[in-house]
């Protein structure tokens, strides 16, 4: 349960009901502030709509992201929205794989951009490995993007589980089919 009720349209101001255009408990426990909420859509929206990385290096950088954060709601959220960009079953399974050291068949610029998340995730920087490999295959506009994802997504994942939000009952199918770590 959420530390916070979740609002609904009829709770907000007029000007603020478009915050829940989408009924999704992360908009509603951000609703309680709309400024915040609608900065935290606009650079949302941007790495999801207006950056020029490629959709599935940005899932797979979030799916890892949730993943190593235990961020259910993030997590389940991103496997449907990987889905729906062309992530296969078998890359968003290869997060888990490269997670715990085992191969995989991606390709090297998407276990590079894994390795990024995690390193982000786990260590706070990239080392300046990966940072090279990624520099090689990126140019500066794209990885630049793709930092700025990763730390979004690691500040996102510590809010959903600061204000403890629930998952949504139509994204549960998505853990059963893509467990997450054991505590």
């Amino acid at each position: 349960m959420a530390r916070l009720p979740y609002l609904d349209k009829s709770d907000l101001l007029p000007e603020h009901q478009d915050l829940l255009a989408r009924n999704l408990n992360l908009y509603r426990v951000l609703a309680h502030s709309p400024r915040a909420a609608r900065s935290l859509n606009t650079l949302a929206r941007f790495l999801r709509d207006g950056s020029r990385l490629d959709p599935r290096l940005r899932e797979l950088a979030i799916l890892q992201v949730g993943y190593l954060a235990r961020s259910a709601w993030a997590f389940s959220h991103h496997v449907r929205i990987g889905r729906e960009i062309g992530l296969s079953d078998d890359e968003i399974r290869a997060v888990t794989d490269e997670t715990a050291g085992r191969a995989s068949r991606l390709e090297p610029l998407a276990k590079a951009v894994l390795r990024a998340a995690r390193e982000m995730t786990l260590d706070v920087t990239l080392s300046d490995q990966t940072f090279s490999t990624l520099r090689r295959e990126l140019d500066n506009e794209r990885l630049t993007d793709l930092v700025v994802t990763i730390a979004f997504y690691n500040g996102l994942v510590r809010l959903l589980a600061s204000m403890q939000v629930d998952v949504e009952e139509d994204y549960l199918p998505y853990l059963n089919d893509f467990p997450m770590p054991k505590e």
